[in-house]
């Protein structure tokens, strides 16, 4: 089984996004927020059936980990109210793809984040979708601020009560920041790459994990610029008399292999162990176009992962096993199913 950890309804129906711009209107007018709108069935699978659920059935891979979209977040925007009722339309329509299509999809949460409000804000949304909804994770935003980070680093207390819940739930979490309001960082050119880093470091410096030893986080797109100088960062933990980087954070740090190109792929897997690994795309993300190098798609990762030399063990890590692993509530319904 081919499990694509990392995927965002991109392509949610016209409505949805039409009633965003209006719920964002209304705040800014003082006037009261907006209902939700009437979104069809029929509307869902025609932009599901047409994306997601096409490439992935063509690409190869068998299941996604499915969330809202990561750009359209937007915590910067609005309020705690417009968060919270943005947060939930969003969870609500992946909720009803995974219904529509369950062998394909199962769902990871958006959080109702605001700067300046605090994360137990958003523990009521965590708990509604893993025990309500069937959800196996979240995406944690690291900056809800957009890019000029008000917030207090991940390691610091504040943060604490969130952790302790994902624990007690035995969720991960992915941290993914979302749009940029600083027009010094494009967001998925900089913003993305630089929170993946930064959040990273961040775990470098601080001591969270002896705290909450069984917590999990996915760092996306590849880890950010880490794999890249992992060297530094191996001297940065030594300089800090901190714990070598295997015993001090990859027990609990995965990174996803959203990196599109081959000699990137061929470094995250020289430079990171295969127990850290999981087989992701962002598909359909921030990159969609054809490489004109190879006349593949940029975003087709599995391409790269099999031109990789693989054992059959380590391809099923992987494609499955690290995603069981860290998403054990994945693993439990896909076992429930017979999987």
């Amino acid at each position: 089984m081919i499990i694509d950890c990392h995927g965002h309804y991109t392509t949610a129906p016209e409505p949805h996004q039409v009633f965003r711009e209006a719920q964002l209107e209304a705040h800014a007018s003082g006037k009261p927020l907006p209902e939700l709108p009437h979104i069809s069935d029929d509307q869902i699978r025609e932009s599901v059936e047409k994306n997601q659920l096409r490439l992935l059935r063509e690409r190869g891979a068998d299941m996604t980990i499915f969330s809202p979209r990561a750009s359209a977040m937007a915590h910067h925007l609005g309020d705690r109210a417009v968060s919270e009722q943005w947060t939930m339309a969003c969870n609500n329509l992946i909720k009803r793809v995974v219904d529509l299509f369950p062998d394909y999809f199962i769902g990871v949460c958006q959080l109702p984040q605001s700067p300046g409000v605090s994360i137990e804000h958003s523990i009521s949304e965590l708990e509604r979708t893993v025990n309500e909804l069937g959800f196996v994770g979240c995406n944690l935003n690291p900056d809800p601020s957009g890019g000029h980070w008000t917030s207090a680093p991940l390691t610091d207390r504040s943060w604490y009560p969130f952790f302790e819940k994902m624990v007690e739930l035995d969720v991960p979490a992915m941290i993914h920041v979302s749009g940029s309001c600083n027009h010094n960082f494009h967001a998925t050119g900089a913003h993305y790459i630089n929170a993946d880093t930064t959040a990273f470091m961040q775990f470098l410096q601080g001591d969270l994990f002896n705290d909450f030893p069984e917590l999990r986080f996915i760092i996306p797109h590849g880890g950010g610029a880490v794999p890249y100088h992992w060297g530094r960062y191996r001297g940065l933990a030594d300089m800090l008399k901190q714990p070598p980087l295997a015993e001090h954070v990859m027990k609990n740090v995965f990174f996803d292999t959203c990196v599109y190109h081959q000699p990137g792929i061929d470094l995250l897997f020289r430079v990171i162990d295969i127990d850290n690994i999981l087989f992701g795309s962002e598909m359909v993300g921030a990159v969609r176009g054809i490489d004109p190098e190879t006349g593949q798609y940029f975003d087709d990762t599995k391409r790269y992962v099999d031109a990789l030399d693989l054992s059959a063990e380590d391809h099923y890590k992987v494609y499955e096993g690290n995603a069981r692993r860290v998403y054990p509530r994945l693993n439990a319904a896909l076992e429930a199913r017979g999987k």
